[in-house]
């Protein structure tokens, strides 16, 4: 009988077998040779203290490639990191009374030892954390080296506010106009904050993504979409009277629609508008109109979904193309003072935003664009905007002409008038990197009342945080701390003040890919950079992406990464969730999967047998406690078994359900897998010479198709091609033609291809076969493309239209040949005792069909 595979003990001995080898750790240049790199990276994880399903899919997609690239000669970097700074550890301090440094390093630890469990490439030397000192060291001298290329500045700007944790939020953080940690209602407030200058790099970053070849389409559009290059006018409308002090040039707007202009029904300011501003001192209405706009949040989400409203400010400007006319100045919450100047005019017929406007305070909606096939004396616009194509109409000299043109000859005219010039915009803002918090990257400057904002100098970094902070008052700890930002100028010598603010988590995600390729060595950073596969989530697919696109380029410009194209990131592969359904007890609380039992097709507390109700399938969420731990499947089934179950079910860039049978008959396979190795442990080594059975020409053309579908990130197609070849294994004991050469260089191919997945199996296996070394450090069997073409084929035998039965022939088998065959075939003659063959119809290739009475 075949013994049991046992995968506590197969794997825990193999994790030490690899850990005492060293064999993961990446080559420097000199020792890989000739040898072709691979730097295969997932984006790091943030030490919660637990690891959970989602990093499982994560990491072993990434391990997959990484394995396959080692099979196949490559020199691979395949590191772990740790991404530690941020407002949880600081909340967490708060909660529990402890230092954010011992809460965040007691979390890695725990999740390391949890990651090492799965069997992961990784090369543990190069790990860091982004909280270590010498990682926020190098961190504070890149920023003094952009700080001095101009491309980091200071000004006063419009934050999300929250009043609850003291932060400012990004757009992103904020809810439904709350903060996303907190739930408190967000603020707006002025505040002066460090920028990064990602704006200078807006053309150089679109025109990037068409060189993203190995990215998503989906993750490109939306990178496009945020930089949000448009071309436009920008021009002036001018007072009619008297103009506001400051203001006698006008009021200057941005328009991607100048075609639009003679529907121009108002125009609107921005609550943030410097006139705006100015007109709020005298007037307490449009003051709290301004104070009403600012609970919206900064978000072009939020003021997307927020009622359109804004107040008259009683000023009107002239027309440029019509002095008959003149058009309301407003205020409006919709305008946004971040794009463009903060100032549009509204053509509301053609913009919905504009329209429900109109439509509200019953302001004209003139159409200017006909469309296709409408009566110009009849088409109107109700409460839709047309927005679609057409030719301009009610528009004196651009009736008639399509809506490019038409922008084209109203750009000319309103230059010619010496009122403004076609330009291009970008949705795209600089990166505001400044936060109120303890547990982040010190930015490293110091204020001096005299000298200014003076940098500290290289040989004081790092500036180390603090270990003696005080979270018993709002706010940050850097600011009432009693002694860390008192400093001296380092240019003059007086009392100055170190910059008590810390930089935004992503800054410390944004550059760690070439921490990783080297902590000091340049010619390994140049040598590993870029990524060549870099796997994670999509919901990093715009702002970490994009600014780690943008250090890339800031750190090639200032002369620390030598990387031409500035992109770090040669092939990206953003995986599915994971999920589960949820379950709540009778109580209406949510319940936990362990918790949960079926007996018959009821769903019940497996304490209690009390009813529980399925709920949907959802993303697996502490918050919904539909979360099933890994270190509990490992020990029950092993880590082959969650890594196969979570690669195995459906295509990696989808959703994943994780069920209990599934992770079941995931563990079965295992055995059957290993059932089959076990069996063919009494011969030597496989012979490389067998006969070209059909098990070998098999395995040649499946090992190929297997290794297409990895390149291709089909990983649910490789893992069904290795449950084919387990059945065609098991099979192949009972062929006359199979002998143990065949089945052992079958089944020694068959191993190595299994190691991407599962690879302590694999090595159990490989020994089994009596094969040297380690299976992780064997080659990818490569198809002998004579033994790849298929030379038999599998026909079908009907009889009087009805399917009987199948022969596999020689596919050069001539017509008699086959009705031969297929008349001994021992279904056929079964099936034909007693009757008379009236006919026999032999397609070749195709079918046999007999006729018989």
């Amino acid at each position: 009988m075949p013994s049991r595979y046992d995968p506590q003990a197969a794997e825990a001995h193999w994790r030490q077998a690899w850990k005492e080898a060293d064999l993961f750790r990446a080559k420097s240049p000199s020792e890989a040779g000739d040898k072709p790199k691979c730097y295969v990276l997932e984006m790091f994880p943030y030490p919660s203290g637990r690891i959970h399903m989602g990093h499982v899919r994560n990491y072993a997609m990434g391990d997959v490639v990484a394995r396959h690239k080692r099979a196949h000669g490559y020199n691979v970097l395949h590191p772990m990191g740790w991404d530690a700074f941020g407002l949880p550890a600081e909340n967490a301090a708060i909660e529990r009374g402890i230092h954010p440094g011992d809460w965040t390093y007691k979390n890695i630890a725990a999740m390391r030892a949890q990651f090492d469990k799965l069997g992961l490439t990784l090369d543990w030397s190069r790990e860091f954390a982004t909280c270590d000192e010498a990682y926020y060291g190098e961190q504070q001298r890149i920023f003094l080296k952009l700080l001095e290329a101009g491309l980091i500045y200071r000004k006063a700007s419009k934050v999300n506010w929250d009043p609850i944790d003291n932060t400012v939020l990004a757009n992103e953080q904020v809810i439904d106009g709350k903060g996303w940690r907190s739930g408190a209602p967000v603020e707006q407030r002025e505040l002066t904050q460090w920028f990064f200058k990602i704006t200078d790099y807006a053309e150089e970053l679109l025109s990037g993504i068409s060189t993203l070849t190995n990215w998503p389409e989906k993750v490109r559009t939306m990178q496009a979409n945020w930089i949000g290059r448009s071309e436009g006018l920008q021009m002036r409308f001018l007072f009619e009277g008297g103009a506001p002090d400051g203001f006698d040039e006008g009021i200057e707007i941005f328009t991607t629609r100048p075609d639009t202009l003679f529907g121009a029904s108002f125009v609107a300011l921005s609550p943030d508008h410097p006139l705006t501003l100015q007109l709020a001192t005298n007037d307490s209405r449009i003051e709290s109109f301004r104070k009403d706009a600012a609970r919206i949040g900064t978000s072009e989400e939020a003021i997307e979904k927020a009622e359109k409203v804004g107040i008259d400010t009683g000023l009107r400007v002239a027309h440029p193309f019509d002095p008959a006319v003149t058009l309301p100045v407003w205020v409006a919450n919709f305008v946004l003072m971040g794009y463009g100047t903060g100032a549009i005019f509204a053509c509301p017929a053609h913009d919905q935003r504009d329209l429900d406007f109109a439509r509200k305070y019953d302001l004209p909606v003139r159409p200017v664009v006909l469309p296709p096939e409408a009566d110009a004396t009849s088409f109107d616009v109700d409460s839709e905007a047309y927005v679609g194509p057409g030719t301009i109409f009610n528009s004196d000299f651009l009736n008639g002409l399509s809506i490019e043109d038409a922008k084209s000859e109203a750009t000319k005219r309103i230059e010619s008038m010496g009122r403004g010039h076609g330009t291009v915009n970008y949705r795209l803002r600089d990166w505001g990197v400044s936060r109120q918090r303890y547990w982040g990257c010190p930015i490293p400057v110091i204020h001096c009342g005299d000298c200014g904002i003076i940098p500290v100098p290289e040989a004081e970094l790092p500036v180390v945080l603090p270990k003696d902070v005080s979270f018993d008052k709002p706010g940050n700890p850097l600011a009432h701390h009693p002694s860390w930002k008192h400093v001296a100028c380092p240019k003059c010598g007086k009392k100055a003040e170190r910059e008590t603010d810390t930089l935004d988590t992503f800054v410390d995600s944004s550059w760690y890919y070439a921490r990783f390729a080297s902590p000091e060595n340049r010619e390994e950073r140049d040598y590993w950079l870029p990524v060549d596969q870099y796997v994670g989530g999509v919901e990093h697919a715009v702002l970490h992406l994009l600014y780690s696109r943008f250090i890339a380029r800031a750190l090639r410009d200032v002369g620390e990464l030598d990387l031409p194209s500035g992109e770090p990131f040669s092939g990206l592969f953003t995986q599915g969730m994971v999920t589960h359904e949820t379950y709540k007890g009778p109580d209406g609380k949510w319940v936990e999967p362990s918790e949960v039992e079926k007996r018959g097709e009821a769903f019940v507390l497996a304490g209690t047998g009390e009813p529980v109700t399925v709920g949907p399938i959802e993303k697996m969420s502490k918050s919904k406690k539909n979360v099933v731990d890994p270190d509990e499947i490992i020990a029950t089934f092993g880590a082959d078994t969650a890594r196969w179950f979570v690669l195995s079910d459906s295509p990696p860039e989808r959703d994943v359900e994780w069920t209990q049978s599934g992770a079941e008959g995931a563990a079965r396979f295992v055995q059957r897998v290993w059932t089959i190795f076990d069996r063919l442990c009494e011969a030597g080594p496989a012979d490389e010479t067998a006969n070209a059975t059909p098990l070998v020409k098999y395995s040649h053309r499946t090992a190929a198709a297997i290794d297409k579908a990895i390149l291709e990130f089909r990983f649910n197609a490789a893992i069904a091609a290795c449950h084919d070849w387990v059945n065609t294994l098991k099979k192949a004991e009972s062929a006359a033609e199979e002998t143990i050469a065949t089945r052992k260089l079958s089944a020694r191919m068959l191993a190595v291809c299994l190691t991407p997945f599962m690879p302590h199996l694999a090595e159990e296996c490989w020994i089994a076969l009596g094969e040297k070394g380690f299976v992780s450090d064997a080659a990818w069997p490569m198809s002998d493309p004579a033994l790849m073409e298929e030379t038999t084929v599998t026909l079908p035998i009907q009889v009087n239209g009805k399917r009987r039965g199948e022969i596999t022939i020689e596919k050069s088998a001539a017509k008699d040949e086959i009705e031969r065959i297929a008349l001994a075939s021992p279904d056929i003659e079964n099936f034909l005792d007693g009757k008379v063959i009236k006919k026999v119809i032999v397609v070749p290739g195709r079918i046999v069909n007999i006729v018989a009475a």
